[in-house]
C-alpha cells in the first residue's frame, strides 16, 4: 500500500476541505465566476467540480514540491472523476439513493484515490503517455466549464433537486 508524504497529506486534507466548501460557494456568491468552479445544479456532472478543481490545483502544487508524476496524477484525476460519476450514477439513478452520508463518503474516497493512485502506477507507460493524460484532463476541465452553461441532455446532467436549470444560472 503506498504512503503519502507529509506534503501530500496536507494537500489531500486541504483539497478535500476546499472541494466541500465549493459545494456552497455558488449559493453564497451566485455569479458567472463562481459558476465556473462550483456546482450550480444538483446534477452528478456538476459535482465533478468538487473533485476536479481542488485535485487539479493540488496536483499542480505537487508537481513543484513532491515527486513529479504528471502522467500518473493526470490519469488518477480522470479515474477518480469517472469513478465519482459512475458510482454516483448507479447509486442515485439506478438505485434512487438519496443519502448525504453516501455522497460525502464517495467524494472523500475518490479524493483519496486521486492522491494514492499515482503512487501505484509505477510503469514507465504513464510517463511515456503523460501528454495524452494531461490533454484529457484539460478536455475534462473544458467540459466542466462548457456544460455549466450548456448542459447536454441526459441523466448525468439532470438536476436531481428538481429545480429548473434556468432558475439557478445567472445568464
Amino acid at each position: 500500500m503506498p504512503r503519502l508524504n507529509k506534503t501530500e497529506l496536507i494537500l489531500l486534507a486541504a483539497a478535500t476541505v476546499a472541494g466541500a466548501c465549493l459545494h456552497f460557494l455558488y449559493t453564497l456568491l451566485p455569479c458567472i465566476a463562481t459558476a465556473l468552479v462550483a456546482p450550480v445544479r444538483e446534477s452528478l456532472w456538476e459535482h465533478v467540480k468538487l473533485l476536479y478543481w481542488p485535485a487539479l490545483v493540488a496536483g499542480l502544487v505537487l508537481q513543484r514540491k513532491g515527486p513529479a508524476l504528471p502522467g500518473q496524477r493526470a490519469f488518477s484525476l480522470l479515474v477518480s472523476t469517472a469513478g465519482m460519476l459512475v458510482i454516483g450514477y448507479v447509486y442515485h439513478i439506478c438505485f434512487q439513493g438519496e443519502s448525504l452520508f453516501f455522497d460525502i463518503a464517495l467524494y472523500v474516497l475518490m479524493m483519496v484515490l486521486s492522491f494514492l493512485l499515482p503512487h501505484m502506477l509505477r510503469s514507465p507507460f504513464w510517463q511515456e503517455h503523460q501528454g495524452l493524460w494531461v490533454l484529457l484532463v484539460l478536455v475534462l476541465g473544458a467540459a466542466t466549464l462548457l456544460f455549466t452553461f450548456l448542459p447536454p441532455g441526459g441523466l448525468l446532467f439532470t438536476d436531481l433537486s428538481g429545480t429548473p436549470t434556468w432558475v439557478t444560472l445567472p445568464c
